[in-house]
Formats: C-alpha cells, sequence, structure tokens
C-alpha cells in the first residue's frame, strides 16, 4: 500500500476525534497490522502508547497547540490517573506556556524507580495538601495542582524566563492575586525560595502576550530600564497604548508579535487608524521601536536599536 492510499484509508475510517486510541481505531475498522503500516508510511502519529493522530493534523498545529495535545494524549492513554504538576498543570489552567519542552509533569508522593516512568513523563515528589488539588477547568476527571501551587513550583524550579512568563499570564488573566503567590512561596520549603521570590519580583500583571513578557525580560537583562507596560497617551485621533514606554524619554517599544491581536483580527480601518496616532505621537516627538520574535534571539542588536533610540531621544531633548 502507497502512502495517498494509507491516507484516503484512513481518513474514510479514522474516529470523529483527532486523538484515538488504539481500541477506538480497532473499533472503527483499522487493525494492529494497518495501523502500524500507517505510522511507518508517517500517515499516523503515535503521541504515546495507544494513543494516536492523523499526521496531517499534528503537522498543522502550532508549538503551543501540540503542547496541549501531548498533554491530551498522555491523560487519554492513563484515563486521567495523574495528577499534573508543573508546565502540564499551567496548560490545563489556560495559561500561556513558552517552551516547556515534551515531557509531560506528574506528581507523586513517593520516589518511584526510573524503570517505572513513561519516556515521556517527569514525575515530581510533592508533598500535597487536599487544597493543592484541583480538577481542570471543563472536565471534573482531570486532576490537577491549584493555580498557587502550580506557579509557586514553577517559580522555584522552573528557568526564569518560563516562570515569568507563567506568572505574568496568571496575572494578567485575573487568575491569582500577588499577594497570595508571595505567601505561598514564603510558606513553603525555603529550597527555590529566592529564585521564586525575583519571579514574582519581575512580574508584571499588564502584559498581554508571551512576547510581551519575553521582551520586557530582555530589556532589563539588556540593561535598560524596566519599561512602563501598557502606558495610555491621549491623542486628537482617540486613545493610544503602547505595549512598552520610558515616558522620561518619549521612547516607545512595541512588540508585533503573532499574539498581538489575538481576541479579533484587526479591520484595515482600525490598523489605519492605529497609524495616524502613531504618526500624532510622532509628531509629539515620541520615538518608536518595533520588536518581532526574531529579535529576541537577536540581543545585541536590540541593545544597539534601543540605545539609538534613547540617544535620539536626548537629542531631541536637549
Amino acid at each position: 500500500m502507497d502512502r495517498p492510499t494509507a491516507e484516503s484509508l484512513f481518513g474514510a475510517r479514522w474516529p470523529a476525534t483527532s486523538l484515538a486510541t488504539t481500541a477506538a481505531l480497532r473499533d472503527a475498522g483499522i487493525t494492529d497490522r494497518l495501523l502500524a503500516h500507517g505510522v511507518r508510511l508517517g500517515v499516523v502519529l503515535r503521541l504515546r502508547r495507544g494513543v494516536y493522530m492523523p499526521n496531517h493534523r499534528w503537522v498543522s498545529l502550532k508549538p503551543w497547540e501540540r503542547d496541549r495535545v501531548r498533554l491530551e494524549a498522555h491523560i487519554v492513554g492513563t484515563g486521567g490517573s495523574s495528577v499534573y504538576c508543573h508546565s502540564s498543570a499551567a496548560i490545563l489552567h489556560g495559561l500561556s506556556v513558552w517552551n516547556p519542552g515534551p515531557a509531560i509533569h506528574v506528581a507523586t508522593t513517593y520516589s518511584g524507580a526510573r524503570s517505572s516512568r513513561s519516556p515521556d513523563t517527569q514525575t515530581h515528589q510533592l508533598d500535597l495538601a487536599p487544597e493543592d488539588i484541583v480538577t481542570a477547568p471543563g472536565n471534573e476527571a482531570v486532576r490537577l495542582n491549584s493555580i498557587v501551587r502550580t506557579l509557586v513550583d514553577c517559580a522555584r524550579f522552573l528557568p526564569f524566563e518560563q516562570a515569568v512568563v507563567l506568572g505574568d499570564s496568571a496575572l494578567h488573566r485575573r487568575l491569582v492575586h500577588l499577594e497570595d503567590l508571595r505567601g505561598a512561596v514564603l510558606a513553603a520549603s525555603r529550597r527555590g525560595r529566592r529564585r521564586a521570590l525575583a519571579v514574582l519580583d519581575a512580574l508584571e500583571p499588564a502584559t498581554e502576550s508571551v512576547g510581551e513578557t519575553r521582551a520586557r525580560l530582555l530589556m532589563v537583562m539588556l540593561g535598560f530600564a524596566r519599561p512602563v507596560a501598557q502606558l495610555r497617551l491621549s491623542t486628537a485621533e482617540g486613545e493610544y497604548r503602547a505595549d512598552f514606554a520610558w515616558p522620561e524619554l518619549m521612547v516607545i517599544i512595541e512588540f508585533d508579535g503573532e499574539g498581538k491581536y489575538m481576541d479579533y483580527a484587526p479591520t484595515p480601518d482600525v490598523l489605519l487608524a492605529e497609524r495616524r496616532r502613531e504618526t500624532l505621537l510622532m509628531e509629539q516627538g515620541w520615538i518608536f521601536v518595533r520588536l518581532r520574535w526574531a529579535d529576541l534571539d537577536r540581543p545585541d542588536e536590540v541593545r544597539r536599536r534601543l540605545a539609538a533610540a534613547i540617544a535620539r531621544a536626548a537629542r531631541q531633548s536637549a
């Protein structure tokens, strides 16, 4: 059987859901032998033992969508028997998660033998109180760490940038209060406390996307002052909301990332009006710097551009 024939056959027989277990595929008329052949041809993707997905659906997903699908495959494959923690719990809470890696994170109260763990699963021995375990929003069959416990553990143990992304996301969605997080950090084990407090100090509830969080952290890491987030400025054409600004310098930094217009697709009229407001602000002396995702991996170039904007602002005000 060639690939086009296999694609047609699997397309006709695949169940209604993208993810399917071996048992569901058998019920749909896809035998184990046919399934193995589909995997070899690259028509079907094996996400974990006993859970599959059509490959064309997988390749169409964005990276963060793949993270969610891997987690859903684990839930399907284990029957919801795990308690999810760390970045896996963050995904289930609906937070924006950056670069979590392919591993699924589950909590356990004992230190199991490494040989007993699934290759796609990382276990964490955690001392969990009853209030630390909740059910997933929209799915009471799935258990996970509470959002406070999740954020505290991530702040203590994840890389700094990843932890700040999670914290910004939770605060922006008003899912938790910063004071509650600080109290939970101070009440937890001293291990990782200094790192967690540094994460809390870096959080900015006004930040609206992963890219904005990373851009803000990059500016501070490069030695620039922490900018004001979501600064509102009045113009004759209406209010303008800057992603970041140094008001005293009259410098605005806009992050043009993929998530900038997540909730709606702006019409040409809306975009034109925004550009008119930008023009009016530039006429007032505001200097704009626009950053993109690719720029976040070019810190030296970002430093040069921001320094040039600041120098220009100083010349204008002299």
